[in-house]
């Protein structure tokens, strides 16, 4: 007599409709998946970035290299370059050192309507730039609240730098203080109390352990503080007038050879801020992995700056 041999029902295969086993899900699907994403993902950035990029590029050097330096060498090319690299310079300086001082100010204790003021920081980010600039001319104008008043003392805000300058400066306080406050956020107090202890001012502890502790936030956000203003056009053709070697910036023009149908010129300028900007984004990306633990003298000890953690 041939004994029974039964499986125990928890080592029984799983069988499909038809008796046999269900087949894994095919990873050749998931390979599939993946490189349809990547292709759709590529042809998109190619389309909407990587062509309009090339063909500018292509644009401006149409000519050759004596033709883009004749286009960009003219008086009024110049003027407009050198003009948009110092209010970029200044609107940065300013932003640098006032967006620090509203990153510091919102993480204040006890600081009223603190979430308020938190909001209010990115206003200029969501208001369109043209109602900026309008909201500007209506209160800095010849005819604004505040224009009589500078127009009888003898000071020109509007279609001057200084009218320039505090629309920049309106537009790009967001970026420092976005990128500083997190830093600070995430700081670690331990150090600022040990050097105290040590017998550190408040002058030393900001320059041997904050401004370290927030350089890279402080070095992104003035960058893309620069390449904003550098670029800027919606809110400075209201503010400035678009007066030739007077007020007009290196992206009123493109907009003006533009409309002179000098697309040559143009396409050279706009060339010039795209490398100004390339540079300067990826070389402060490429700079800030680079950047070593700094050692800080306090009294006579050592604060060294590692993994967030002071070595005392």
């Amino acid at each position: 007599m041939k004994e029974s041999e039964e499986e125990p029902m928890g080592l029984q295969p799983v069988n499909g409709p038809a008796g046999s086993a269900i087949p894994e899900q095919p990873a050749r699907w998931v390979t599939f998946a993946k490189y349809l994403l990547f292709v759709v993902g590529a042809a998109f950035l190619a389309i909407v970035v990587i062509f309009p990029t090339a063909y500018l590029f292509q644009t401006g050097f149409g000519g050759g290299l004596s033709s883009f330096w004749q286009n960009i060498s003219s008086p009024e090319a110049l003027f407009s370059l050198r003009f948009s690299l110092v209010l970029a310079l200044a609107t940065t300086m300013i932003n640098g050192v006032m967006g620090t001082v509203v990153a510091f100010a919102l993480l204040k204790d006890g600081l009223p309507f603190r979430g308020l003021l938190d909001a209010l920081v990115d206003v200029p980010l969501i208001i369109p730039s043209s109602v900026t600039g309008l909201t500007l001319l209506l209160l800095y104008g010849p005819i604004g609240l505040l224009g009589d008043l500078f127009d009888g003392a003898g000071v020109t805000i509007m279609f001057a730098f200084p009218g320039i300058l505090i629309a920049h400066v309106f537009l790009t306080l967001p970026f420092v203080v976005r990128a500083v406050k997190p830093v600070l956020e995430q700081a670690d107090r331990r150090e600022e109390e040990a050097a105290k202890i040590l017998g550190a001012n408040q002058v030393q502890i900001f320059t041997g352990i904050v401004l370290p502790a927030i350089k890279g936030g402080l070095i992104s956000g003035c960058v893309f503080t620069f390449i904003r203003s550098i670029g800027e056009f919606g809110v400075t053709i209201l503010v400035s007038g678009n007066l030739a070697l007077k007020t007009q910036t290196a992206p009123l023009f493109v907009f003006s050879e533009f409309n002179e149908d000098n697309i040559a010129a143009a396409s050279a300028m706009s060339v010039l801020l795209v490398v100004i900007s390339f540079i300067l984004f990826f070389g402060t990306k490429f700079m800030l992995r680079f950047v070593e633990p700094r050692r800080i003298p306090i009294g006579k000890r050592f604060v060294i700056k590692e993994s967030q953690q002071a070595i005392l």
